[in-house]
């Protein structure tokens, strides 16, 4: 894809795109910039020292979604490793389909052990348990059978692993949507 670099300095597609979407907020806000699009874009805004005001860009329609948190893997196969959580439910396996694929613990299912969620509206986060798995998952070494909401730093025991919780969206900063 071959990208158009604006007077500012900003990249875009010029094939999407009349004009920089970055530069004009309206247009970005409301995708009106582009021929053919109708979905509303993400967008998080910022402004820089010298009072310009900046716009992080993605939609859906390029599959870039945000980050919201992270689980790091602390113990395990996959020790040291990170796995990013997206907005709203993020199905946890070994199979390469899930959203978070731990490929190392053999002891964790293939589809489905778990469910990480981000509720946007609410700005938390909830662990559900898989409905067909036969092992126990353990939050804070307590056993959990049901949708669990999580906290900084929980500690999430499944198969032979454990990984630990890290928000960044919630009470403090969420995406702009």
């Amino acid at each position: 894809m071959k990208m158009e670099r604006c007077n500012n300095g900003h990249l875009y597609n010029k094939k999407r795109y009349n004009a920089c979407p970055y530069c004009d907020e309206a247009a970005l806000e409301a995708n009106t910039g582009s021929e053919g699009m109708s979905s509303k874009p993400f967008t998080a805004s910022n402004t820089n020292e010298n009072g310009v005001k900046t716009l992080a860009y993605w939609d859906e329609e390029q599959g870039f979604d945000p980050v919201v948190g992270w689980m790091v893997c602390i113990e395990g196969a996959e020790q040291g490793k990170d796995y990013k959580i997206r907005h709203e439910r993020n199905f946890i396996g070994r199979s390469e389909e899930m959203h978070i694929h731990i490929e190392g613990d053999k002891t964790i299912s293939r589809r489905n052990h778990g469910v990480i969620s981000y509720n946007p509206k609410e700005r938390n986060f909830t662990f559900i348990p898989g409905p067909e798995i036969t092992s126990i998952i353990y939050i804070n070494d307590e056993a959990i059978y049901a949708p669990r909401e999580l906290s900084a730093y929980d500690i999430i025991e499944m198969g032979k692993s454990k990984f630990i919780f890290i928000p960044l969206c919630g009470q403090h900063f969420e995406w702009q949507i």
